[in-house]
């Protein structure tokens, strides 16, 4: 398999197997060797399934040979962050705790994708438990960004991310809860989109209701994303979120087909941020001038100041420690000293939230006044607080705008290439 159909989209990989003109096995291989090669460097996985993936990839074949009706994801490699339950293959959830740990059944999203004919490949990295934006953890040590091999990946997805972004996958799956998939998307040029809660099932969640991570698809094309969402989406009965949830034509919104008329989009800056990169402000509004020139209607929301949007962290710790506590302070006593200090640190800092706090900070999530008391007589701690909805103003941005704020592509700092990811693909090859 050559450096540029390592890059191939899952589509047009797909289309090339079902076309006879690409072999399942021979694609597999490629990847798996990619993977060994790059594993010093990059750190992506932390279990590759190689004996699994080939006798997946023969019976991939056969079925071509055959003339088998294929899926529309037929003899496509995948990987799998380690938090998601993949049947019969490790998986650690990043930790020592559950190093050993081999799930007895594929979760949902993993199961859909098989169906769908993708073969798994591996699973990638992922901070302890997903605990933070950077993926490093003293079971497997830190995972680079294959544009820079110094810097971050991001996280939690991490593994993922480099994975796609270095050739090593063309799909895998990641998770969102606070950004696990968009931030090292953002990091490592690829494409994270955190979907509706329930269109993609979550079986690993322990509160069904008050879930708020994601399975989540991790590409590098948008068409890529739309033909996994569509693989994956679909009611189940481990998630009550996803029952009687339609399913959406994602590949035929996908097309680069038909213009935006009748679309409105809000574009908001700040989401409770103070600070906002210049590039990527400019990317926005790029993107907002081809949105608007296809037909769309580009309504700014929530630039007056007194639209602030508030910051969410405090809310988001509350939630997130007094879960961390709750599922993984029982590994303290035996793993603590293999455990990452910077989950310790969070579940120490945490240890003190109450049951009351825990409830307010979900009811914060709702805009509901979370001091509100039943029968109480004080019309103040029963009012909700009233809603600051954004106030709405129909914008025209002009082509010549985003000529002026046009700025040349980021190029990667150590290989001074547009495309960095092939450029570290090649050096870790060798």
């Amino acid at each position: 398999m050559t450096d540029d159909l390592a890059f191939t989209s899952a589509a047009e990989l797909a289309q090339l197997i079902a076309g006879r003109k690409v072999s399942p096995v021979e694609t597999v291989d490629a990847v798996l060797d990619g993977i060994e090669r790059a594993q010093p460097a990059l750190n992506a996985f932390i279990t590759v399934c190689a004996e699994e993936a080939r006798a997946a990839a023969k019976e991939a074949e056969a079925a071509v040979m055959r003339g088998e009706k294929l899926g529309p994801l037929h003899g496509v490699p995948f990987a799998v962050k380690d938090l998601v339950n993949t049947k019969g293959v490790l998986t650690t959830f990043g930790s020592f705790a559950l190093a050993d740990n081999v799930p007895a059944a594929d979760s949902p999203a993993v199961a859909r994708l098989k169906t769908a004919g993708a073969i798994l490949v591996g699973k990638t990295t992922t901070p302890e438990f997903g605990h933070k934006c950077f993926t490093e953890a003293p079971l497997f040590g830190r995972t680079a960004n294959p544009w820079d091999l110094s810097r971050t990946c991001g996280g939690s997805s991490g593994g993922a991310a480099a994975a796609v972004a270095a050739g090593l996958a063309p799909i895998g799956i990641g998770t969102d809860g606070g950004g696990s998939s968009r931030i090292p998307a953002a990091c490592c040029g690829v494409v994270g989109f955190k979907q509706t809660l329930g269109l993609v099932p979550h079986d690993l969640t322990p509160d069904g209701f008050g879930n708020q991570s994601h399975i989540t698809p991790m590409t590098r094309t948008v068409m890529d994303t739309a033909l996994m969402l569509e693989a994956m989406a679909g009611p189940h009965a481990c998630d009550p979120h996803s029952l009687g949830l339609p399913t959406p034509d994602f590949v035929g919104a996908a097309r680069p087909e038909g213009d935006l008329k009748g679309l409105r989009i809000a574009w908001r800056p700040l989401l409770g941020n103070t600070m906002l990169s210049r590039e990527v402000r400019e990317a926005c509004e790029r993107a907002l001038t081809a949105f608007a020139e296809l037909g769309a209607t580009v309504e700014p929301a929530g630039l007056s100041p007194e639209d602030d949007f508030a910051s969410t962290e405090p809310i988001w710790l509350i939630l997130t420690q007094s879960f961390w506590n709750a599922r993984f302070r029982r590994y303290v006593a035996q793993f603590g000293n293999r455990m990452s200090e910077t989950l310790l640190r969070q579940m120490d800092t945490g240890a003190g939230h109450s049951a009351v706090a825990l409830q307010e900070a979900m009811f914060e999530r709702t805009g509901c006044s979370a001091r509100s008391r039943v029968g109480s007589n004080d019309a103040t701690l029963s009012r909700p607080r009233p809603c600051r909805a954004p106030r709405w103003r129909s914008i025209t941005i002009s082509s010549h705008r985003s000529r002026l704020t046009a700025r040349p592509p980021i190029r990667c700092e150590r290989h001074g290439t547009r495309t960095p990811c092939r450029s570290i693909y090649r050096e870790i090859r060798r």
